[in-house]
């Protein structure tokens, strides 16, 4: 009679009283329905999508995904229905002399020495000039403001009008007339002070100004602005070396005349005289060395309040009140 197997029962090595397991436990089908639903063992289940044809389409993966648009044709189109911007009028050409306000283009194109390039000016100001001076030696070009503070800076006072000319002459030492009036700038940088000393030399009809060609600011812009037209009247001598046309100046019998602060003579106590140079002397620094031991006589305004200083331009209208007589 034969023994039970070790292995199991009759029914092929199934222990006795183990659970009959149905077909199919583990296929694809486990987790047909009810909790645990999942696709794990689905036939495909863990083939990779990374890098399938189509990987994440739309979106990223996407042919051309990642392109950058810079430098794509038709980038930097304006939006629909804009317009392109104009360029708008071009800056003046190295060299030219820029005057704008009413004042210094009114005294521009009024001075027949003046050789004119280009008026830009805004309907209003060219009606203004056109009123001022009649027939114009230049066809204005029509402009908005907002081009000609692209030109200058929104900060500027234009008043709508831009005018381009050449510099004018700068006369030489041996031609000035046996009564002429100068004045003298030792290195004053400031354009906004030259200006307003241009402006009160027109005032007391001053023949000239002694200036640098280096330290000293250009005869346009800013300067120009703030000699409110006076370039017109007075003419710039420009020299290399102040000192050397001081004593150019002192040879042809020109009194020289320093201010200076420091100085024991007041300019009250000095009569007029011509030919003579008054020279002024950059604020806070004054005249220089060699500049002091160039002139005849060193003077100072003889102040009584508390304050014993002035703007370099206030400190020339009061010399010119007190020696242009």
């Amino acid at each position: 009679m034969a023994s039970e197997s070790d292995d199991g029962g009759e029914d092929g090595g199934r222990p006795a009283g183990s659970e009959v397991r149905k077909p199919g436990f583990g296929q694809a089908d486990h987790g047909k329905s009810g909790y645990g639903k999942s696709s794990f063992g689905k036939p495909g289940y863990g083939k990779p999508s990374y890098g399938k044809p189509g990987d994440g389409k739309p979106g990223y993966g996407k042919p051309g995904f990642g392109r950058p648009a810079f430098g794509k044709p038709g980038f930097g189109k304006p939006a629909y229905g804009q317009r392109p911007r104009p360029a708008g009028p071009q800056p003046a050409h190295e060299g030219a002399a820029v005057l704008y306000g009413f004042h210094p283009v009114v005294q521009a194109m009024g001075n027949a020495e003046r050789k004119l390039h280009r008026l830009l000016a805004t309907e209003n100001g060219a009606a203004r000039l056109v009123e001022e001076l009649g027939t114009l030696r230049i066809e204005p070009e029509l402009v908005r403001p907002a081009d000609i503070n692209r030109l200058l800076g929104a900060d500027a006072v234009h008043q709508g009008l831009y005018l381009e000319a050449d510099p004018l002459a700068s006369p030489g030492l041996d031609a000035l007339p046996a009564d002429a009036l100068l004045l003298a700038l030792d290195q004053i940088t400031d354009p906004h002070n030259v200006g307003a000393i241009v402006r009160t030399a027109a005032a007391f009809g001053v023949t000239g100004i002694v200036t640098t060609a280096r330290h000293a600011p250009g005869a346009t812009g800013v300067l120009a602005k703030s000699a409110s037209g006076g370039l017109e009247h007075v003419p710039f001598l420009v020299v290399r070396n102040l000192a050397e046309a001081l004593i150019t100046l002192g040879e042809q019998g020109f009194t020289r005349i320093g201010l200076d602060s420091d100085a024991e003579t007041g300019l009250d106590t000095l009569t007029p005289t011509r030919p003579a140079v008054i020279v002024l002397g950059a604020e806070g620094k004054g005249l220089r060395e060699r500049t002091r031991a160039c002139c005849d006589v060193l003077a100072k305004i003889p102040f009584t309040g508390e304050i014993r200083s002035l703007n370099v331009s206030n400190a020339a209208a009061i010399a010119l009140y007190a020696l242009g007589r």
